[in-house]
């Protein structure tokens, strides 16, 4: 099983995810349409806070990539910088300019000059929001009192109304707020809007059949490549809690291939708490280990995307009611109940002590395995890895 790699996303497929995300198309239904896993198109869709970055554009006033040829071709026929800048239209300093800071007349190449400049044209030019201090501690302190972008906006305007450097705009603190490139405002400020999202939605985003309860956007285990199902490729892997008295939760990780086991402490079954466990378990892992994990309808993976941003794992979703569709899963679970029988206190146990029930599972022969080991077959894995 080799490294994992996934490919960037084009300018086009880029521009085709925020035009459909602006129209109110889902995450799975966008993924879907781009041939992309959901994760892939939330992390590109979170990174910018939900707000889709503005088209590039080329100044009035700059060189064009025509005219950067023109120029290349004149150097090669030996033409002075003044003759090209008459057939060009532009000054002479221009186009002097233009050469010497591209290598010289011996060496300018068109295609290069004209990337150098888009690189320098990218670099972010400072805001109101970055400049004018004052002004941010105004907007902080009344996002802490919980008013909104648009009535910090307008309260702004009444109340400064001779100072236009406190008039913005609620889509700039919206912007300063979700756009993580610009992280002009504490991050946690977030926490204070009335809907406490991580990043803005489209106004034409709609809750239709996403029912209370479900898990919104969640990957079918039909769409599970599969390669997966023959269990031929190691990497893939099923996770399910286990229920202890007093509420109390173990995650489990077993692997399809080896039936290798990770038993995971969580200090709560709410989603926040059991993605966080499993990232901290899963980055331990060498990236080439773990390809996809498959898992029940239980709401605490309802913060799949984070988990599949966080570690570049898949997350697949059985069907309602389906368990045998994680058969080897509930099967480890049934050997774990040797070790925690129902109704016992699964909080009391440290990770250490999961650690040491796992091992004891990962080394007893396996009929399935040919009496081999979990252990012995995922240390196989690993230095065809490794």
């Amino acid at each position: 099983m080799g490294q994992k790699t996934r490919r960037g996303m084009s300018a086009l497929e880029t521009a085709e995810l925020w035009t459909r995300f602006k129209a109110g198309e889902s995450f799975t239904a966008i993924g879907r349409a781009l041939g992309r896993h959901v994760g892939s198109v939330y992390a590109v869709v979170r990174a910018q806070g939900g707000i889709a970055p503005a088209v590039r554009r080329r100044a009035a006033a700059a060189l064009t990539l025509e005219e950067r040829e023109a120029i290349s071709r004149g150097l090669a026929a030996g033409e002075s910088v003044r003759a090209m800048a008459q057939q060009l239209d532009r000054a002479p300093s221009t186009i002097s300019r233009e050469i010497s800071r591209n290598a010289g007349p011996d060496r300018y190449r068109a295609v290069d000059a004209d990337a150098r400049a888009w690189r320098a044209a990218r670099r972010p030019k400072p805001t109101r929001m970055a400049t004018h201090r004052p002004l941010r501690v105004v907007v902080a302190a009344k996002l802490q009192a919980k008013w909104s972008p648009a009535q910090i906006a307008g309260w702004l305007v009444t109340e400064y109304p001779d100072d236009p450097a406190f008039h913005v705009s609620h889509e700039t603190i919206y912007r300063s707020l979700f756009v993580q490139a610009r992280g002009l405002l504490k991050r946690e400020l977030t926490a204070h809007l009335r809907t406490r999202r991580p990043m803005r939605r489209s106004k034409r985003a709609s809750k239709a059949g996403q029912t209370r309860g479900q898990i919104v956007d969640a990957v079918s285990i039909a769409e599970r490549p599969a390669a997966v199902e023959d269990r031929a490729i190691p990497g893939h892997w099923e996770g399910d809690l286990i229920t202890g008295a007093k509420n109390t939760h173990i995650a489990t990780l077993v692997e399809r291939t080896t039936r290798f086991v990770h038993l995971v402490k969580v200090s709560g079954k709410d989603t926040a708490s059991v993605v966080n466990a499993l990232i901290r378990e899963v980055t331990r892992l060498s990236a080439s280990l773990m390809d996809s994990l498959t898992w029940d309808r239980g709401l605490e993976m309802a913060q799949h995307h984070r988990f599949t941003v966080a570690t570049d794992v898949a997350v697949y979703f059985c069907d309602p009611r389906s368990p045998w569709q994680r058969g080897t899963n509930e099967n480890t679970n049934g050997l774990l109940r040797q070790y925690f029988p129902d109704g016992t206190d699964l909080s009391v146990f440290t990770q250490r002590d999961l650690n040491r029930v796992a091992k004891q599972l990962n080394t007893r022969p396996r009929k399935t395995l040919g009496f081999r080991t979990p252990a012995t077959m995922f240390a196989e894995v690993v230095a065809r890895t490794g």
